[in-house]
């Protein structure tokens, strides 16, 4: 019961990653915001949801879930939602994003946490695969039916229907979710805090997926989040409609492929196999987007791409947790999605500060070639550092 609803509040999160792309239009309409700044609001999302991981992870560890889950909701998110539906200007709704990021970082965290403590090592990748899967609604939901309710009821109320929402989940989390019994003493172990991510960071087998996992969601997360947008309609002409239709077929393709590869490690007994097959496969979607000069719609299908082939961060995830104690299970799992998410903001700022030039001078052929160059480059360097020095592990794996 209470993880069926931390999935479903889940779904919250998801949409607040990627709603800017369908908000673009409207927001620059109305005040006057470039895609440069909505990068920069992109990127405050990702960049303080990855710092409030640090501390996220630890709370974890120390008071588990419900506790953590209820008051970032009915705290930060909540004011977070409100500032950005008054807000007049970039730095506003920077701010507004940048809570919005706070409050959500603690909620795909407690659901990897109740996974470690609750199941068999095994079914890991699968729990969370399925619970990023069903997140995968809120990308949905903030494509073509957020556009509609945008276009229908104003942006600024919906909003504030978005603030209420979040405090209904952070009600719901302190009502219903249920903490694991502590773990007792480990003698000798001097990991209190944030000793335990410096732990972590001396084991040379973490330390070689992290450029993979500082770059594999960067990519969907960033097309889908924002790119998709801008780059449809100055390349292609796209309004918004065809925008909402264009992310709603990326989300929809970063939900499935969640469920199709979260289970494939138990099905194949191995991991590194499968996470390299499918990020080569992305890189080379990627690439194309930067090198080549695709049709409106064959765009849209190789943007589709990227976001099934980025759906291996649960994979990932599953196969660094392979190698991290137990004990370390709240700080160990945020520091992999701290990496992840700072990639994410690293690449929105990249991006923004990359492409705002050509952008502004209206080539935006060279503008956009420069954002798809900077994922596919980064991509590539976080593929080849995880083929050369990551270590596979089974299904069944568990840290000594």
């Amino acid at each position: 019961m209470d993880l069926a609803a931390l999935m479903a509040i889940y779904i919250l999160s998801q949409f607040y990653r990627t709603f800017l792309a369908v908000l673009a239009p409207a927001l620059t309409a109305d005040l006057g915001v470039t895609a440069a700044e909505l990068s920069h609001a992109a990127g405050s999302w990702y960049l303080f949801f990855s710092l409030a991981q640090l501390p996220t992870g630890v709370l974890l560890d120390r008071f588990g879930p419900r506790r953590v889950v209820g008051t970032f909701l009915c705290g930060p998110a909540f004011v977070g939602a409100l500032v950005f539906s008054q807000a007049h200007d970039a730095f506003q709704l920077t701010l507004g994003v940048a809570l919005i990021g706070v409050g959500c970082a603690p909620i795909l965290m407690s659901g990897m946490f109740l996974f470690a403590r609750r199941y068999p090592p095994a079914r890991f990748a699968t729990l969370s695969g399925l619970m990023i899967g069903v997140g995968g609604l809120g990308n949905i939901l903030g494509a073509a039916p957020f556009a509609l309710a945008v276009e229908a009821f104003g942006w600024r109320e919906m909003m504030l229907f978005l603030a209420g929402t979040g405090l209904v989940c952070g009600g719901v989390a302190f009502a219903v979710l249920r903490d694991p019994p502590p773990l007792p003493p480990t003698p000798g172990a001097k990991d209190a805090g944030f000793r335990g991510f410096l732990e972590l960071l001396r084991m040379p087998l973490l330390l070689a997926m992290l450029p993979l996992a500082l770059t594999n969601y960067a990519v969907a997360g960033g097309i889908r989040g924002l790119w998709a947008g801008p780059y449809l309609a100055d390349i292609h002409g796209f309004d918004a409609a065809a925008i909402g239709m264009a992310t709603l077929c990326i989300a929809v393709a970063m939900m499935s492929g969640n469920f199709v590869y979260a289970p494939l490690d138990r099905v194949f007994g191995s991991r590194k196999p499968l996470i390299l097959s499918a990020n080569v496969a992305g890189f080379v979607c990627v690439a194309w987007l930067a090198f080549g000069s695709p049709g409106a719609w064959t765009a849209v299908a190789l943007m589709t791409a990227c976001g099934f082939f980025g759906a291996t961060y649960a994979v990932l995830i599953a196969h660094w947790r392979s190698f991290v104690p137990l004990r370390l299970t709240g700080r160990g799992v945020t520091l992999i999605n701290v990496t992840g998410m700072m990639g994410t903001a690293l690449g929105q700022f990249a991006t923004g500060a990359l492409s705002d030039a050509p952008l502004s001078a209206g080539d935006f052929a060279a503008g956009y070639h420069r954002v798809f160059l900077w994922y596919a480059v980064t991509l590539l360097i976080g593929l080849t550092v995880y083929a050369l020095f990551a270590r596979d592990a089974r299904p069944d794996q568990v840290a000594d």
